[in-house]
Formats: structure tokens, sequence, C-alpha cells
């Protein structure tokens, strides 16, 4: 949070609405969908005129500033069903009246798919008839894993994307990242389509260049206003490091390096995205009477690419960092649950259930 305060003019912390539709959120298999409710809170921001709203999987490429042209309800389609609107980026205004008519609408009906997105397109039911100006392109809301379903369109559009969006359980976060290598993988191998791993990579470059040197730097001006008291337990003295919560307005943010290309952010080849992965976090203790027990050590240090040498913060990382993982990888589905994504139709084209590893299985066997 003090880093987001220091990058963010308003930072405004809300509690989180459950819809607690269990039996809708168990037809996608998606329980933690309920709490997107949360962003129901959206509409209270009655200080602003119009806001836009984007959910924390999306991938901003370009400046959108035109979308506040637009009116409430803007959206795009969601691709799953075209005549409902996606509701990770929508246009709104808002309203007290709204908020509340929005919570009794779902006290009274419900959400068909028990998130945000069924009560919303239920509530805003006109979306999709009444006025075409209110349908955002879908270069607004990119569903990263779409670009699979139709090659052609985005080869002819892609370039033209504004703003990706990580649809699906499996996020950004939930991948490794290589620094030296800029590279994404998980469970060891690379999956989805070269543009969806280009995405990722780039999704992690920002990541490693634009945020990781504000938590280091929070981390080091934590560690100079703490201070150290000595407690004794039976004849043992045990030195302990008492932290305050610092928030300095200091903190700048790192200018992200010049892309390469223009508008398109295709960074590695499909070959280049093949490696391993783990996570390497070594800080230097202070001394004390206890210490914690120090990892192994790497052999020898890695170096950086050029990319990320442009800054200081980077250049001091690269003694304690390799390699990038923010989340553990979601856990392994049962053969029941694959079953039944097979038999609704949710198979994951782009990783183990893609067409490639679907023949290797079959060639095994045969032979």
């Amino acid at each position: 949070r003090s880093v987001l305060s220091s990058v963010f003019d308003e930072v405004i912390e809300v509690g989180v609405l459950d819809s607690a539709d269990s039996v809708h959120l168990a037809l996608m298999q998606r329980p933690e969908l309920g709490v997107t409710f949360t962003k129901l809170h959206c509409w209270t921001l009655t200080h602003y005129s119009k806001c836009v709203f984007m959910d924390a999987d999306t991938l901003v490429l370009c400046n959108v500033d035109e979308l506040f042209d637009r009116e409430e309800f803007s959206a795009a389609p969601d691709s799953g069903w075209p005549d409902c609107f996606n509701s990770g980026v929508f246009v709104f205004q808002p309203s007290l009246k709204t908020y509340n008519l929005l919570l009794q609408f779902a006290a009274e009906h419900g959400s068909f798919d028990g998130g945000d997105q069924g009560l919303l397109n239920s509530f805003f039911s006109s979306w999709a008839t009444a006025d075409i100006g209110k349908h955002l392109p879908f270069l607004y809301n990119l569903s990263s894993s779409s670009v699979y379903t139709y090659v052609p369109a985005f080869n002819h559009f892609g370039r033209d994307a504004k703003v990706v969006h990580f649809l699906g359980a499996t996020k950004p976060w939930n991948y490794k990242y290589n620094l030296q290598t800029k590279r994404v993988m998980q469970d060891g191998t690379t999956s989805g389509s070269s543009h969806q791993l280009s995405f990722l990579a780039l999704w992690w470059n920002i990541y490693s260049v634009s945020i990781l040197p504000l938590l280091e730097k929070l981390q080091k001006m934590e560690e100079s206003e703490s201070e150290e008291c000595k407690h004794a337990f039976n004849g043992v003295e045990v030195t302990l490091k008492r932290v305050s919560p610092y928030v300095d307005s200091s903190l700048q943010k790192p200018e992200l390096p010049e892309q390469t290309s223009e508008g398109n952010p295709t960074a590695c080849s499909h070959e280049e995205l093949a490696f391993k992965a783990r996570l390497v976090h070594e800080v230097e203790p202070r001394d004390s009477n206890v210490r914690p027990s120090e990892p192994d050590r790497p052999t020898e240090q890695p170096a950086l690419q050029p990319a990320l040498q442009e800054t200081s913060e980077m250049n001091e990382i690269a003694h304690f960092v390799s390699e990038l993982s923010i989340h553990f990888k979601p856990a392994k589905p049962t053969p029941e649950d694959e079953r039944r994504k097979w038999e609704e139709g949710r198979m994951d084209y782009m990783g183990k259930d893609a067409f490639e590893h679907i023949k290797k299985k079959l060639d095994a066997f045969l032979h």
C-alpha cells in the first residue's frame, strides 16, 4: 500500500462484498469469483464525475484517455458470449443511487453466473441493443486466450491492442519469471501461444523494472527506520528488530525502457520462452544475538540484461535476485476436475490440452 500511495494520487481501501451464490459459482468451478462483487464499491467514488474500472489482471499497452469520452455503461463484448459485456474494463459514472440500486438488484435477483459480470449484465440489460456507442472495441479488453482461437484476426488487428486481459484462473503472477533471460514459464514448461507469452513477458518486465525497485527502496527505508530491542528469556538474550511502517513521498516510479516495436508488445520468440525459473532472494542479516538460518548461496552472481541495468536500483537487485515468482501455482486439478472441464468445453487449449500435447500422448499409446 505504501508503494501504491507513492505512485497513485489516491488509494482507497474498501471492504469485501461476497455474492455468497455458491450454486452458480459451482457451475463455473470458480467459487473465488464471489468476492468480485467488491467492485460495486466503485460507484461510491462520487468525488469523480466519470471513471474507468479495470480488473487487476489487465495490462494497459498505451494511453487510453479517450475512454473518458464514453458514457455509462460502456464495455467491450465478452469473448465467450458476445451479447454480454466483459466486466474487466468499463466506463461508469459514480452515483450512490446506482450503487444502492445495484445492491438491491443483487439481493432480489442475484447473478446468473454468481459473480459481478452476471449481475452487471442483468442490471445494464440494454447494453447489447440500445446504443452501439457503448460497445467498446474488443481491443480495449483483449482476452489473451482468445488470440489462440482466432489467430488471423489477431495478426490483422493485434498491433492496435490497447488493453490485454488475462482471463482465467491462472494469472501473470502465478507464473515464474527469469530476470536474466526475461522468460516466463509454468509447471517447468512454457504454455500458450507466442503472443500470449509475449504479453506475460511484458507484464513481468514492467514488474521487475518499475515495481521491484520501489519495493526494494521501501524495504531499505523501513530498515533504516527500524530499532532494536533486547529481551532475556531464561538467561538467553534475544535481539528483536522492531520495524515501524514508513511511507515516503520520495519514492519515485522508474521509467519503463523504450519499447522496440510500435504498439506491438511481442518481445520474445516462441523458442526464447522455454526455460527454468525459481526464486533466489538473499538479504544480508544484521548483527544480532539470534540469526535466522541462511539459504544456500549460488555459486556465482547472475548478470542482468542491459534493459534492467538502466536504473541503479536494479543494479542492486542483481546481487540478490536472479529469478522471480510471486505466488505458488494453483493446486493441481484432480482427474475428476479434468474430466468435468472437457465435458463443459473448458479445455486448456493453449496449455496441456493443446493439440501437440494430445498428439504426443496418442503417439506414445499407439507405439
